[in-house]
């Protein structure tokens, strides 16, 4: 202890709560030594009136507190509440130290404080603390007081963890209607917005990449769903982050994911491969001094890109993106290209149908060299080689022409660096 500080002791030889200087000392001394330094004892469980109760103890260095561990509805829950709010701030950091994310809340208006974790939460710990919380409900159903089908979920997450080293949390991973569904699912509401912002400080962004669904009267899960096109902007930036620590927590990310879908079977194994191929694409090329020959229509055609972007904006309510694209298109005869044209091309994305299908539309123009059956052409130039897929040219009765473009050209603009992060 440092010179000076009280070291107040019970008979029992545990800390007495009467300086809080001396608790953050010991439970600092013990962090640097890590969890292996926790003693975790159980005692029970007891049928009361309406739950199964256990007491479960943590103590390191000294330092100790019991908790209640409730076996009811869907959940164990472990809780300990004081008025003694120095009490229960222990309490709370000694969960930490056991991995268990926990902080401390009033009950009400009333002068209690709490802190307490659902089966989730706990079973994200410390093996030791699983392992305690496990024989507890082992014992329960042994006494014919939980019910066998029921606790074997518990003791699924509680004995196998819902962590792997990484520390990722465990998500489950399926094909519905041949999409990918990357899900990970709770009762704690603490545990999904910890994944949720675990999600964001990778670079996702909710909404966009995941969604997030808050769980429902304490027992009914909530969930973080992660979208396809969440794996595919993980793995772009595995290889493309802002900074060393971005690119090994995207890393590393999509690494869990695609050892997740390998334990779930080939054909979603096949599928993330797909997505985490395509997203390690995005960006990996740029416009400038692009340079293409292509043929549309029969005829060839040089494709110089000059610049381009990106750009998203709103109208009349709804979110388009405009991708612009300025090249020089000349038609190749023989040996020689003739006729090259410097233009910019726009192209309007947005989402439409009962689908809700991403498409693209751009309209030829009159008013440049060969009017706009030349300028369509050119255009249509400009994005095949681009993304490797020729647009539909359409006639429309007034006159206009109009060239269309879906996802598979949209994928294909992602590849550019300098149009991947809007689109």
């Amino acid at each position: 202890m440092p010179p000076g500080w009280p070291a107040y002791t019970s008979s029992t030889g545990l800390l007495c709560l009467r300086d809080e200087r001396v608790i953050n000392y010991k439970l600092a001394e013990a962090v640097k030594r890590g969890a292996e330094g926790l003693n975790i004892r159980w005692e029970g469980p007891r049928l009361t009136k309406s739950n199964v109760v256990a007491n479960l103890t943590i103590s390191i260095s000294g330092a100790a507190v019991k908790y209640n561990v409730y076996l009811r509805g869907d959940a164990v829950e472990l809780q300990f509440a004081s008025t003694d709010r120095s009490r229960v701030e222990l309490a709370a950091r000694l969960l930490r130290l056991a991995g268990v994310t926990a902080e401390v809340n009033k009950v009400g208006d009333r002068d209690v404080w709490r802190v307490r974790a659902y089966t989730d939460r706990l079973a994200a710990g410390h093996e030791k603390l699983g392992k305690a919380l496990a024989e507890i409900v082992k014992e329960a159903v042994a006494r014919g007081w939980v019910d066998a089908n029921k606790a074997e979920g518990w003791l699924e997450k509680l004995e196998k963890g819902l962590t792997l080293k990484e520390g990722w949390p465990k998500y489950n991973i399926q094909l519905t209607k041949g999409a990918m569904v990357v899900r990970y699912h709770s009762t704690d509401p603490d545990s999904i917005e910890q994944v949720a912002q675990r999600l964001e400080k990778m670079g996702l962004k909710r909404g966009v990449h995941f969604s997030v669904k808050m769980p429902e009267g304490g027992n009914k899960a909530g969930y973080v769903s992660i979208l396809k096109e969440g794996l595919a902007r993980a793995a772009r930036l595995s290889v493309r982050g802002k900074d060393e620590q971005q690119r090994d927590l995207a890393a590393e990310f999509v690494e869990y994911i695609l050892r997740r879908a390998w334990e779930a079977g080939k054909e979603v194994y096949e599928k993330a491969k797909e997505v985490v191929k395509e997203g390690k694409a995005w960006g990996s090329l740029k416009l400038e001094d692009f340079e293409k020959e292509v043929e549309v229509n029969g005829r060839k055609y040089v494709v110089k890109v000059i610049d381009g972007e990106a750009v998203e904006e709103g109208r009349g309510g709804r979110k388009l993106l405009r991708i612009r694209i300025t090249a020089e298109v000349g038609r190749v005869e023989g040996e020689h290209i003739v006729d090259p044209v410097v233009h910019e091309y726009t192209i309007t994305y947005g989402r439409y149908g009962d689908r809700n299908a991403a498409s693209g539309y751009a309209y030829a123009k009159a008013d440049v060299p060969g009017g706009r059956e030349a300028d369509a052409e050119r255009l249509a130039a400009v994005i095949k080689a681009l993304t490797g897929v020729k647009p539909r040219i359409r006639h429309m009765k007034d006159g206009r022409i109009v060239v269309e473009c879906g996802r598979e050209h949209l994928e294909g603009f992602a590849s550019y660096a300098e149009l991947a992060d809007a689109i």
